[in-house]
């Protein structure tokens, strides 16, 4: 009985495979005699199979007996979107926007110059940037300029650098230029999460923040002093708008596309490559002005972040509520008020 049981069964089951195969085999030819009827009528033109192909699905043509994520997809068709969002909106906007940039600050320059002091230095100096404030600001800026040329030589230098110098040159150029931002990047990380630690408590808004960025146009067209805290309103903007948001931003979009043995998908790598650059562009873009305020836009500023001390007059005239805090006592400066003609003084008039 047993024995009948199971013949019966491989019967049935013999029966419905072969009723299965004989549905596919029609099917099959069907397609191929599609394929062949459209390769006369149509030659060159095999729309169906590549359809068949960017569709990612699994079939004839894109079948693979190695096991993993993606194996099966012969092309992937979000490549091709990639690349048109890359060369397309990212490039031309990204591009104008640092040409707008670059073209403001020399025009502000050139028209205004810098902001200058209304009174003469007193002399006397005060401690506005310890040692270690001082080695976390520059270890997180010079990452920075490396990590933002080295990226614009990969994105813009086929366009830029490239008829002229040549392939040979340009191409030891983006090697040398793609390590170096590999390479970096965990630096700028580390320097830029250890810098919000440092100064989130001090770039907290206050009330006459917004009285700062109401008159920025002022402080730059007319020379208006307007009272902030140890750091005023536009750099709070630049320290959660840059140094925290886009730096996350960037460290995780980097972070993706610089291990990708996580095995994380091309899909997902794509993504992130377009988050990435279009932060990286913003970045630079906000960066470029940073760096304008920190060196020649504001008179006696680069001193602040070069030797740790800055002049009292400047103080009060850019950071008066911070100078008050410090002078009466309710605010310890990062260090001291030292009279002129002390070392730092004398590294200066050098």
């Amino acid at each position: 009985m047993r024995l009948l049981l199971l013949l019966v069964s491989l019967t049935l089951a013999g029966a419905a495979l072969a009723q299965t195969q004989q549905q596919q085999v029609p099917q099959e030819q069907d397609r191929i005699k599609a394929q062949q009827e459209r390769a006369v009528t149509q030659p060159g033109n095999n729309a169906p199979v590549w359809r068949e192909v960017r569709s990612g699905a699994v079939g004839p043509y894109n079948t693979s007996t190695v096991q993993g994520r993606e194996t099966n997809v012969l092309i992937q068709s979000w490549g091709d979107t990639w690349r048109r969002i890359r060369n397309g909106p990212v490039m031309f906007y990204g591009g104008w926007l640092l040409v707008l940039v670059i073209a403001a600050i020399l025009g502000l320059y050139m028209l205004k110059g810098p902001v200058k002091l209304s009174e003469p230095l007193s002399g006397r100096q005060m401690r506005r940037f310890s040692a270690v404030e001082m080695t976390v600001h520059w270890s997180t800026a010079i990452s920075f300029c490396l990590l933002g040329l080295s990226g614009l030589i990969m994105f813009f230098g086929k366009h830029v650098l490239l008829p002229l110098m040549g392939y040979t040159l340009f191409g030891l150029l983006t090697q040398l230029s793609k390590n170096v931002h590999n390479f970096i990047a965990p630096l700028f990380i580390v320097s830029a999460a250890v810098m919000v630690i440092i100064w989130a408590r001090d770039n907290l808004l206050r009330s006459y923040d917004f009285t700062w960025l109401r008159r920025a146009w002022a402080f730059f067209l007319k020379n208006e002093h307007i009272p902030s805290g140890r750091f005023n309103g536009g750099e709070k903007m630049w320290f959660w708008g840059g140094v925290l948001l886009l730096s996350i931003i960037m460290a995780w979009s980097g972070l993706v596309l610089l291990f990708p043995n996580f095995d994380q998908t091309r899909h997902t790598m794509q993504e992130a490559w377009i988050w990435h650059v279009t932060a990286a562009v913003l970045y630079i873009a906000a960066g470029l002005g940073h760096i304008y305020m920190g060196t020649i836009g504001v008179e006696y500023t680069y001193g602040n972040m070069r030797h740790g001390y800055c002049d009292e007059t400047w103080a009060k005239e850019h950071h008066l509520f911070w100078y008050e805090e410090v002078k009466a006592g309710r605010r310890a400066p990062a260090g001291g008020a030292v009279p002129a003609g002390a070392p730092h003084m004398k590294e200066e008039e050098r």
